[in-house]
């Protein structure tokens, strides 16, 4: 019920920036593009948030969070199978925590997997999508669109009690009000903007260890979750390693930069040593 009311607010919100805005630089839709669009609301929609809740269910926000730093290692794989990303030479370390509770903990754990890749799928697979669809705000709104079809068909059968579509408060209300314009609408957009101008790898390598740390102090704050000193390192050394590989990349692409220069100098300096030889 959640997730369907997320995908309405972010579908009626963006919508309107998207049609005005892209008026002029929206490509025409064609079926191609309309079954694309559709599959990439199933992975980044559909299967993203159905795994990301019930991982949430029976796991704690902080360790869903521990768990989604596999997230720059399986898009890093995907993207390079696909031939969208080099591989650096780098190695990324992380630490998984453990519970007591083995059976929820591996449900939890299996459910945030699938949760990475289908969320890993979304942002690979929006490289080739933008190349083809280059209206940002469309292709977001199209994404929840069809995300809240593909939703309302599986609570059709989930959700067949009429009184958990009801909103009982207002602090429900709020959450999902929040979740709908922040969490998926600007969120999406945000990401999908990276992508188009940096690509999958650079966004949850910048994106997912910040997100860690912010949930593990929220949750101490809001819900009194025990912050541990190993945690918290191993936090540390999470942001470090990945936001070095950021800086390694920064330096390939310079070096890169300036070698295509030189071969380009080189070039036109034969050319014009060519021309002067014949005149």
């Amino acid at each position: 019920m959640v997730l369907v009311y997320r995908n309405i607010i972010a579908t009626v919100l963006v919508a309107p920036f998207a049609y005005f805005l892209e008026k002029n630089e929206r490509p025409k839709l064609t079926f191609s593009i309309l079954v694309q669009l559709f599959l990439l609301a199933l992975f980044g929609i559909t299967l993203n948030q159905v795994c990301y809740l019930l991982g949430m269910y029976y796991l704690s926000p902080t360790y869903v969070s521990a768990i989604q730093n596999s997230l720059p290692g399986i898009t890093l794989a995907m993207a390079a199978v696909l031939r969208l990303q080099s591989v650096p030479h780098h190695n990324t370390l992380g630490a998984f925590l453990s519970s007591a509770h083995i059976l929820n903990w591996t449900l939890g754990c299996v459910y945030i997997l699938g949760n990475c890749i289908a969320w890993s799928g979304w942002l690979v697979f929006q490289v080739p999508m933008l190349e083809q669809y280059p209206a940002r705000l469309s292709l977001t709104t199209f994404s929840c669109f069809f995300g809240m079809i593909q939703l309302l068909c599986i609570a059709a059968f989930v959700e067949t009690d009429i009184e958990r579509w009801k909103i009982h408060s207002e602090g429900e209300l709020f959450t999902i009000f929040y979740i709908g314009l922040v969490a998926t609408g600007i969120a999406f957009c945000l990401q999908t903007w990276c992508i188009d101008r940096a690509g999958p790898l650079f966004v949850v390598a910048v994106f997912q260890p910040l997100q860690t740390v912010l949930v593990a102090v929220m949750a101490f704050i809001v819900f009194g979750d025990l912050l541990y000193s190993g945690g918290l390192i191993g936090f540390i050394v999470i942001i470090v390693g990945l936001y070095t590989v950021l800086w390694g990349k920064s330096g390939e692409k310079k070096t890169a930069s300036v070698e295509r220069g030189d071969l380009t100098s080189c070039l036109l300096e034969h050319e014009s040593i060519e021309k002067d030889m014949i005149i």
